[in-house]
């Protein structure tokens, strides 16, 4: 490992760490730390400069454009009333097994989060609204709170998903519409081993549904809920079969949520529409911004050669390619725990990927273990903002729900291994659409 490796290395890692005990804004710590490692190199002037150049080429592509428009779309689509109706469709597929509703939960978090792209919007519009059905009906309010949690990241998998938007771009220019379709199994399995889990559990507690449809009001259900399905249709197979970009696809999402919240289900007024634009401008600022100055971090890593050196270090503690996926799975559920899903996944994708591509991991694969391992750190403390919105509309407290959630992450973690371990689970769809 290279001097130069090391003392760059350090200096990044001490820097941005105790600038995050202080308080400071990750984008802001980001960006610091990584000119404060080139400063011995570079003088000052050279440094901020070539900073300043950094930022501007890391947010100047234009497929970073589906990334403000998808944060719209899912914007209107929490706002526009499909929450309910999509928890009814759900209904449907659930009927009287043990646990109906909370395998509801599931099945609808799953359609929620691939329409929104949010887990955080999914725990809090799915919780709301079935929490307080499934505590009429007998359930614990602590295993309900656990359920919406443990499932709500389903739709950071399932796409469309900006996480994969944004590893794409660091990654060098992986298919994003590959990407799409490698997240289907993964997203799938995630959501059937927490169906397993409530399985049991429900069974165990005599948690079943006395409620039934006849056949007029299921067939009501699904036409009221056929609009909002068709989204994901309609965006997802544009993009897949190259009718459309992702970019051009996030428009796409755009108008279609549009004409659904306010002139189809009309849950949206005219007057609430700027407050949407704001806080979705809000949302897109702060991503460009941290993809913006993780393009210094980039930089500053191939230039000192740190992806390399951390590579040959990895590699030389074992070359059995289990042992070192292991490894890595690890790491990246340690820096889940305490870091956002955007900004760790621009800091470590330059590090562990060339890690991988040694191996002979396919870039694709990779990129689905990294983001289902960060998906985990949304709902695991201390920064888990997926667990903390859970438990507040689940009206419970973290530790309650912890207990229950420990099952809940050994069979997600199960299904991590399989897809670590078993790439055709990420690369078969991508495969059969001429991707891979």
């Amino acid at each position: 490992m290279s001097t130069i490796a090391v003392f760059c290395g350090c200096i990044i890692f001490v820097v941005l760490l105790v600038m995050l005990l202080a308080g400071v804004p990750i984008a802001v710590a980001l960006a610091v730390s990584s000119i404060a490692a080139i400063l011995p190199i570079l003088d000052t002037g050279a440094a901020v400069l070539t900073g300043a150049q950094r930022i501007f080429s890391g947010i100047s592509v234009f497929s970073l454009l589906a990334i403000p428009f998808f944060i719209l779309a899912g914007n209107l689509m929490n706002k526009g009333g499909i929450a309910i109706r999509l928890i009814n469709f759900a209904k449907l597929f659930t009927g009287s097994i043990p646990g109906a509703l909370a395998h509801t939960n599931v099945v609808a978090n799953m359609l929620f989060g691939a329409i929104s792209g949010s887990g955080t919007a999914a725990a809090s519009a799915m919780g709301s609204i079935i929490g307080p059905i499934e505590e009429e009906e007998g359930y614990d309010r602590d295993f309900s709170a656990a359920v919406n949690i443990a499932t709500a990241p389903t739709g950071l998998l399932i796409p469309p998903s900006n996480v994969m938007i944004t590893f794409s771009l660091v990654s060098g220019g992986t298919s994003v519409a590959a990407l799409f379709m490698a997240g289907y199994i993964p997203g799938i399995l995630w959501g059937l081993a927490c169906m397993i889990v409530i399985f049991f559990i429900a069974k165990k507690r005599g948690y079943r549904s006395t409620a039934k449809y006849t056949m007029s009001e299921r067939v009501k259900v699904f036409f009221q809920a056929i609009p909002c399905l068709l989204m994901i249709i309609i965006v997802i197979g544009g993009i897949i079969s190259g009718i459309f970009t992702a970019t051009e696809g996030s428009v796409v999402a755009v108008v279609y949520s549009l004409v659904l919240s306010v002139f189809f289900y009309k849950s949206i007024k005219p007057s609430e529409l700027p407050k949407i634009f704001m806080d979705s401008a809000e949302m897109t600022g702060i991503i460009i911004f941290l993809i913006g100055v993780s393009s210094i971090m980039s930089w500053v890593m191939a230039f000192t050669g740190i992806p390399t050196a951390v590579s040959q270090a990895m590699l030389g503690i074992s070359d059995n390619r289990y042992v070192i996926l292991l490894i890595i799975n690890v790491l990246l559920l340690i820096i889940g725990t305490f870091m956002d899903m955007t900004p760790a996944c621009l800091i470590f994708t330059p590090i562990f990927l060339p890690i991988c591509q040694a191996l002979g991991m396919n870039t694709i694969h990779f990129g689905i273990m990294m983001i289902f391992n960060l998906c985990i750190g949304t709902i695991t403390p201390p920064v888990g903002t997926t667990l903390f919105v859970g438990v507040k509309v689940g009206q419970t407290k973290i530790e309650n729900v912890i207990k229950t959630l420990l099952v809940f992450f050994a069979a997600i973690f199960v299904v991590l291994m399989l897809v670590s371990y078993i790439p055709a689970l990420s690369l078969w769809l991508p495969g059969l659409m001429g991707y891979v």
